[in-house]
Parts: C-alpha cells; structure tokens; sequence
C-alpha cells in the first residue's frame, strides 16, 4: 500500500473510530477534550465531524506552543526542560490540563514530530505521545509512525481516537 492510500485508509478508520465514539459516550453521558500539539485539532475535528458530537464534545485546544502548554494546560516548566515537549510527560500533563480545565470526563493530548523536519535523536520524525486522563489516572504512550507528515498525523489521531474508545468503555455512567 503506497501512502496515499494508506491515508485514505487512516481518515475511513478515523471517521468510523469518531462515530463510534461520539455514540458511546452520548449513551453513557460522558464529555469529552483534546489538547493537540502535532495534530493540530485533528482529534476535535474528527469528532464535531459526527452529527450529534455537541452532546459529548467539551473542548479543543491546538495547543502547539510550549507557552501555551504551560500557561494554559499547566505543563511544568520543570517537564518541558527536563523531558522536553516530546515526552510521555509531557503528553499526560497536556491531557489533565484539559480534563481540569474543562471539566470534560476524559481528554486526550497529543505531542510529537510529524515531520518532515525537527526530529531528534531522541524523538525522530515519527514519534508521537498521546496522552489520555480520566478521574482514575493518566496515561501516556509513545509511538512511533512511519511516513509523510500527513500519514504520521492521521496515524496519531486514530491511535488517539483508539485510546479514547479503550478508556470510555471502561467509564461507567454516573461515575
């Protein structure tokens, strides 16, 4: 599969995960936020796509610079110079700062180097964090992607978007 298609397959994924998604936590009452660095609001996007998505969605932020992450979202300055903002760290701190800011019942961040430039040794062009929170924790992963800038993008979102199907099923309603 060439990229072009393989990204074609990734958006058809996303908007069956957004869907999927948007149904369950209408059903259950459960509101949702992103704080998406390297996606840009692609994960916000992907989901007020879905009719009906203003029943669950609480709110996006495109949260791209470290000014940002820490003066809204409460990123440490201790993380961002000791981890850097292309860490787990990072990441899981983006995510509680957007559940606590919004008071959604689950947020999920994302950080990271699409590409084609600005990778490092230890985060090279590819490697995403998504980070999910809810009232039982925070959790934060690191990918790694392979591809364009658009394929590593799509590839995080519907990781995200995966993340957040895995968390919501374990919430129940009224919790």
């Amino acid at each position: 599969m060439d990229s072009c298609e393989n990204v074609e397959k990734l958006y058809r994924d996303i908007s069956a995960l957004s869907h999927e998604l948007v149904k369950l936590c209408a059903e259950r009452g459960i509101r949702l936020a992103t704080a998406e660095s390297c996606t840009g609001g692609m994960i916000s996007a992907a989901i007020t796509a879905v009719s009906g998505s203003s029943a669950v969605i609480e709110f996006g932020l495109c949260s791209y610079s470290n000014r940002i992450k820490r003066e809204v979202l409460g990123v440490s300055e201790e993380t961002l110079s000791e981890h850097t903002e292309y860490s787990a760290e990072c990441a899981g701190e983006m995510a509680a700062g957007a559940r606590r800011i919004s008071g959604a019942d689950i947020a999920a961040s994302t950080t990271g180097v699409a590409g084609p430039t600005g990778g490092t040794e230890s985060a090279p062009v590819g490697t995403v964090f998504i980070g999910v929170s809810t009232a039982c924790g925070t959790e934060s992963v690191r990918c790694s992607f392979c591809g364009g800038r658009d394929e590593v993008r799509a590839a995080a979102v519907k990781c995200a978007l995966e993340m957040l199907m895995r968390e919501v099923m374990k919430i129940e309603k009224g919790d």
